[in-house]
């Protein structure tokens, strides 16, 4: 089944500022693979993300990081390339191919020269379609990703505050587990157990492919259709999380750093979807608060008081309602005055609201953000 090949906007509601989203063709092949191309001829390159939905809703109960081990294995040794083949592949092609996991999707990205188009498409194939899963890349890759959760509790906190945050908040909830894991599960992760998550959440039902650049989107849909049109669905149901609760009244969790000269507080409730309906206005309202330099958060912390080299604020959107958090750092001795600057500054757009003017130039902002995210090379 195929879309006809048409603009996202049409040329007459074009956004103002001449702003265009790249003509896009969707096409969905038989065994429910979503195909998405770009066609853009100025630059002689192709990038690719390739989406599989699940993500950690898919971890076992108690094992968390078993989403983030399979995520990394998929490029360490696929098809008839062992891990350094694997490697070796990609970069004698100068080109990049990664993998990672979130709390919803298994993504792998990369780009490459328009001429390895046909490399790409074997690639990716070989990682989604036929992984190694090999034991021992599967006891590296486990026993660096502890070391690394060990690394950022002896030096860095701020590295894991959104883990420690988004666990306090959602406590049992899907979306309290730390995608990486924690030390304990990694630790009790077995190769068994990653070859059941591969089995059992990774398919075709689930896999969304983007390709964007120098391509003829007929030969690219030709061979994605060869590489993939066979792929099998996912063995079980995508798992629904529930929406969380919001929080009532206010809990501090405090992770105690000896000798630390800044304090990193996160602050954060359940926010919204991503199907929320006035998500334009959010964002623009969210932008005067805390999405740019010039917002009230960071005016108030950082260019008032000095109290914060910066301060931001940000909406997680999921498929149930993610968090809205805070993410301020200030000297040790200011934590508890940044702390109510921050939480007096969201009062205060609670009770004054914000004026015309200012969503003006909130508007300007970000359409004037928005074609960066299209820009080439």
């Amino acid at each position: 089944m195929r879309a006809p090949l048409k603009p996202a906007l049409p040329s007459s509601t074009r956004a103002s500022g001449g702003v265009r989203i790249p003509v896009h063709e969707r096409i969905v092949l038989g065994n429910g693979i979503t195909l998405v191309i770009v066609a853009k001829h100025d630059v002689p390159v192709i990038a690719f993300q390739a989406v599989i939905r699940g993500g950690t809703l898919g971890d076992p109960e108690g094992r968390p990081g078993v989403a983030s081990l399979v995520a990394n294995l998929l490029e360490k040794g696929a098809g008839e390339r062992s891990a350094y083949a694997f490697a070796d592949a990609v970069e004698g092609a100068g080109g990049s191919f990664s993998a990672f996991a979130g709390a919803e999707v298994l993504s792998l990205s990369g780009q490459f020269l328009a001429r390895d188009q046909e490399l790409v498409v074997d690639l990716l194939a070989d990682a989604l379609l036929r992984p190694h899963l090999a034991r021992e890349e599967f006891e590296k890759l486990r026993a660096r990703q502890i070391e690394l959760i060990k690394a950022a509790k002896d030096s860095d906190p701020a590295e894991l505050l959104s883990t420690y945050g988004r666990a306090a908040l959602f406590g049992s909830h899907a979306y309290g587990r730390p995608v990486m894991g924690s030390e304990l599960s990694l630790a009790s992760i077995t190769p068994s157990d990653i070859r059941e998550y591969y089995r059992a959440h990774v398919g075709a039902d689930r896999l969304t492919l983007v390709f964007a650049g120098d391509v003829d989107p007929r030969a690219l849909e030709n061979a994605v259709r060869r590489a993939f049109g066979a792929a099998p669905a996912a063995a079980v149901t995508l798992v629904q999380p529930a929406d969380a609760s919001r929080l009532r009244g206010r809990r501090v969790f405090l992770i105690d750093s000896p000798d630390s000269e800044q304090a990193h507080f996160w602050i954060g409730n359940v926010g919204v979807s991503r199907h929320f309906t006035p998500r334009a206005a959010l964002d623009l309202v969210n932008t005067l608060y805390g999405g740019r330099f010039t917002s009230m958060l960071n005016t108030e912390l950082r260019i008032r008081t000095g109290l914060s080299y910066g301060a931001r604020s940000t909406f997680t959107r999921s498929a149930t309602p993610g968090e809205f958090s805070i993410r301020p750092f200030t000297q040790a001795e200011s934590t508890a005055l940044a702390l109510r600057l921050s939480i007096d500054s969201l009062a205060m757009l609670r009770r004054e609201g914000v004026s015309e003017e200012m969503l003006d130039s909130a508007r300007a902002y970000v359409l004037g953000q928005y074609p960066l995210g299209f820009q080439t090379a």
